[in-house]
C-alpha cells in the first residue's frame, strides 16, 4: 500500500489543516497547467490527488490507519479539476480559465421544534390538536429574492457570471465575485416589506394529527413548515415533541395500564360486582369473594394501542381494601361479633386506669 502520508509530506498525526497545506503546496507545484508534456508530473498529481482523497476524508482515513482502506476501482469520486478548485479557492480564486462559477447553493432552511401537553386519554385515542407556530419565511412579495418587485438586477461588476477574473503571469484566475458573491445578482431595490431580506416573520397555525398509542417524547414530522431556506433551498421541518400529562387514576407501564381500585372490607369478603373506570369508558368487573389487599384482576384489552397495530395492552386493576377508622355503635358491634365467632380477641386490652373508670363509674 502506498504510503500517502510520505506522498504528501507530513507526518502520520498530522492535523486537516497540515494536509490541506501540503496539498495547496505540492498540487500548484505539479499541476499538468505548469508541467505540460511532463508525464512525470502528471503521475507525480495523481498520487497527491489519491493521497489527499484518502488523509482529506475522517473515515477514509481511519480504514488506511487501520490497514483496512482499499482504493475504489472506479476512483475517488471527484475530478482532479474538481479538488484543486476547491483548494485554492479560499487560497486566490478559483484556478485556470473557464471555471464554472461558484455562487452560494441553495440552502435548506433550519427545523424548528414544539412542545406540546398532551393527557393521557389522547395519547390512546388519538387526537387533533392545533397550535401555532412562528417562523421566518420566504416573502411572498418578493419572491423570496429579497429585491422589489421580485428582480434582482444583475451584478455590474461581474456582469452576471457570478465571477471576476484575474490575471497573474501565466495563470488565468477566477474568483467569486466579492458584490454578489457568485450568485450574479444584487439587490439595488430592497423590498419594502422584507426589507432586502427575502423572508419575513410569520405565525402559522397548524393541524397536528396525533395517532393512537403514542409514547412520551414521540417526535412527529410536519414536513416544509420549519425555517424558510435560503437562495431557492426548501424550507426546514417542524418537529412536534410530545409530552404525556400524568393522570391522578391511572399509570402506564408500556402499553398496560394500572389501576388501584379501593373497596371496603365487606365488598373484599363477600365479593362484589363494580363498575371501574378505563381510558375506554367505564367497565363492569366481577370481585370475587375473598380478595386479598393488593391482588391483581385484569381488563382484558383496555390498556393502550400498540404502535406496530398488535392491538391494544391490558388494564391491572389493584385491589386496595379500604379500613375504616370511624365506626358506628351498630358497627362496632358486628365487627365485634364477628371477631367473636372467629374466637378473635377484638379490641383493645383494657388498662388499670379503665378498670378504675369502670369500678367506680
Amino acid at each position: 500500500m502506498k504510503d500517502y502520508y510520505e506522498i504528501l509530506g507530513v507526518p502520520r498525526g498530522a492535523s486537516q489543516e497540515q494536509i490541506k497545506r501540503a496539498f495547496r503546496r505540492l498540487a500548484l507545484k505539479y499541476h499538468p497547467d505548469r508541467n505540460q508534456g511532463n508525464p512525470e508530473a502528471e503521475e507525480r498529481f495523481k498520487e497527491i490527488n489519491e493521497a489527499y482523497s484518502c488523509l482529506s476524508d475522517p473515515q477514509r482515513r481511519a480504514q488506511y490507519d487501520a490497514g483496512a482502506y482499499q482504493p475504489s476501482a472506479q476512483g475517488f469520486g471527484f475530478s482532479w479539476a474538481d479538488v484543486f478548485e476547491d483548494i485554492f479557492e479560499d487560497f486566490f480564486g478559483v484556478f485556470g480559465p473557464g471555471t464554472r462559477r461558484r455562487g452560494p447553493k441553495p440552502q435548506r432552511g433550519a427545523d424548528l421544534r414544539y412542545e406540546l401537553d398532551i393527557t393521557l386519554q389522547e395519547a390512546a385515542q388519538g387526537a387533533e390538536r392545533t397550535i401555532s407556530v412562528a417562523a421566518h419565511v420566504a416573502c411572498a412579495e418578493c419572491r423570496g429574492t429579497g429585491a422589489k418587485g421580485g428582480s434582482p438586477s444583475v451584478c455590474p461588476d461581474c456582469r452576471g457570471s457570478g465571477a471576476v477574473r484575474y490575471q497573474r503571469g501565466f495563470f488565468a484566475i477566477s474568483r467569486t465575485c466579492p458584490r454578489c458573491q457568485g450568485l450574479g445578482q444584487v439587490v439595488l431595490q430592497p423590498c419594502p416589506r422584507c426589507h432586502g431580506r427575502g423572508k419575513v416573520h410569520a405565525e402559522r397555525t397548524i393541524t397536528v394529527q396525533i395517532p393512537p398509542g403514542v409514547e412520551q417524547g414521540t417526535k412527529l414530522r410536519v414536513a416544509g413548515y420549519g425555517e424558510g431556506g435560503l437562495y431557492g433551498g426548501p424550507p426546514g421541518d417542524l418537529y412536534v415533541v410530545l409530552s404525556i400529562q400524568e393522570d391522578a387514576r391511572f399509570k402506564r407501564q408500556g402499553a398496560d395500564i394500572i389501576y388501584e381500585l379501593p373497596l371496603s372490607v365487606a365488598q373484599a369478603v363477600l365479593g362484589a360486582q363494580v363498575e371501574v373506570p378505563t381510558l375506554w369508558g367505564p367497565q363492569s368487573l366481577r370481585i370475587p369473594p375473598g380478595v386479598q389487599p393488593g391482588e391483581v384482576l385484569t381488563l382484558k384489552g383496555m390498556g393502550m394501542p400498540r404502535m406496530d397495530g398488535r392491538g391494544r395492552g391490558q388494564q391491572h386493576v389493584v385491589i386496595k381494601v379500604q379500613i375504616p377508622t370511624r365506626l358506628s355503635e351498630e358497627e362496632r358491634k358486628l365487627f365485634e361479633e364477628l371477631a367473636r365467632l372467629q374466637g378473635q380477641p377484638a379490641g383493645p386490652k383494657e388498662g388499670f386506669k379503665e378498670k378504675l373508670k369502670n369500678i367506680f363509674a
